[in-house]
């Protein structure tokens, strides 16, 4: 067997495979000598059909089946050897007029080729590694939330502010009828929650949707009406209340100390703030660290320049699914997909050019760490280390797990290289200017 390939770019290759008789002749003479031992057809004992009938019906079948296994055996052992970082599968070329009557048989196929790039992570950029702060109002309205949870609910006939109210949205035309309870501060407009203000069991207040809350989705739920029915949505609603709640908020003492963290653990206002701010700014520092993940990976996207065998990959996806896809579709589907194909590459190249593996010891670390945060959530603070390894030993027992964790253990990895050496701003914000520098709406 010979193979050989012709470069026809840097992106773009052909490899041929020619397959003479005597690569494949003794496998499907034995294969067929079997078959003649176990034929049955009739007017023949077994053992005794002549080996020219065997070879008419089931010569051409055996012939392709062990010249497909010798092509992709020696194939798959040739891309290994030659140590060529293709995309995608390799590409058979079809032949209108093949001919498998001949001895000696010629196949190519298209190869799509990785390219040649380097990643410069300390590169020039606009990147901002945010720190978010809990402030003084974020802790006075998280107690003030606590308060109103676990303090007493009085029944009202008049609305007061901070009131929850229940009652109907109605509107007949669209066919809205739900019924909910809202607290006054839901609404995006504070003249909004004055206008309840007063009104008494039995009134109605009419509100426009259009800017009724800060989400569509949240419209949607309180208004149950489906996702399609909400975008845009501006019409009038008529809200009937039929019930009003008020709160006495709960005292800040021991007492709701110990209900929310154990006996003794917190013992005052100023230890309770404390803990708010440690619990809150580590969630905080979550969700900062997932930005800057997203925002280091869209930046080396942009940056990043290097081209890819277009033509061919579109080709190849139109053949990769378990249905065929049009070129329109292969067309939209490589759009799609382009980034994230790009991104793949990026990261190979990073993870090779630092040497980055993860080892069973980091995954078994690692997935000890998630256990024990989620055994505290639920007040198990002090698991002895037997419990948790019987635990994690059942986890890494899931391959479906162990992937799920090996990719959060490398974007980990990844996170902490990025913070090593990709230029930054850091910016201290609070969480409001955080959300808004999410959606673009903060200067750096």
């Amino acid at each position: 067997m010979n193979i050989t390939r012709n470069n026809i770019d840097a992106l773009n290759a052909v490899v041929t495979v020619e397959v003479a008789k005597n690569d494949y002749a003794e496998k499907v003479n034995k294969i067929l000598a079997d078959y003649r031992k176990n034929a049955s057809i009739s007017g023949f004992r077994k053992g005794t059909v002549p080996m020219s009938l065997i070879q008419k019906q089931y010569g051409k079948a055996v012939l392709l089946e062990e010249v497909n296994k010798l092509l992709q055996d020696n194939l798959n052992k040739y891309l290994v050897q030659e140590k060529l970082d293709i995309l995608g599968n390799p590409l058979p070329k079809v032949t209108e007029d093949f001919n498998w009557d001949v001895e000696d048989y010629k196949f190519e196929f298209e190869l799509g080729l990785a390219p040649e790039f380097n990643v410069d992570l300390a590169g020039k950029n606009d990147l901002v590694q945010y720190k978010i702060v809990a402030d003084d109002k974020m802790l006075n309205d998280q107690i003030a939330r606590i308060q109103k949870q676990y303090g007493k609910l009085i029944a009202k006939d008049t609305v007061e502010e901070n009131d929850d109210v229940s009652g109907f949205f109605t509107n007949e035309e669209k066919g809205i009828n739900n019924r909910t309870t809202v607290s006054l501060n839901v609404f995006a407009d504070k003249k909004t929650a004055k206008s309840f203000i007063g009104k008494k069991v039995g009134d109605a207040v009419v509100l426009k949707t259009k800017g009724l809350f800060d989400d569509d989705h949240k419209l949607m739920d309180i208004l149950a009406i489906s996702h399609d029915d909400v975008h845009g949505l501006d019409v009038e609603v008529t809200f009937t209340i039929d019930e009003v709640v008020g709160h006495e908020p709960a005292n800040l003492d021991q007492e709701l100390f110990d209900k929310l963290f154990g006996p003794k653990i917190i013992t005052s206002v100023a230890e309770l703030k404390a803990k708010i701010k440690e619990d809150a700014e580590q969630q905080f520092k979550q969700q900062a660290d997932q930005k800057f993940l997203n925002d280091v990976t869209e930046s080396l996207i942009a940056t990043t320049k290097f081209d890819l065998p277009s033509s061919f990959l579109k080709k190849w996806i139109q053949s990769a699914g378990e249905n065929p896809l049009s070129v329109e579709e292969a067309e939209t589907e490589y759009t799609k997909s382009e980034n994230g194909l790009r991104y793949q590459l990026i990261e190979g190249k990073i993870m090779a050019e630092n040497n980055m593996q993860i080892t069973f010891e980091d995954l078994k670390a690692y997935t000890s760490e998630v256990i024990k945060k989620q055994m505290a959530q639920f007040g198990q603070t002090n698991p002895t280390d037997e419990e948790v390894q019987g635990i994690v030993a059942r986890v890494m027992s899931n391959q479906e797990e162990v992937k799920r964790l090996s990719e959060q253990v490398m974007n980990e990895k990844m996170l902490n290289l990025f913070k090593d050496n990709v230029k930054a701003k850091t910016k201290e914000v609070s969480y409001d200017e955080f959300i808004k520098a999410m959606y673009g709406e903060l200067k750096h």
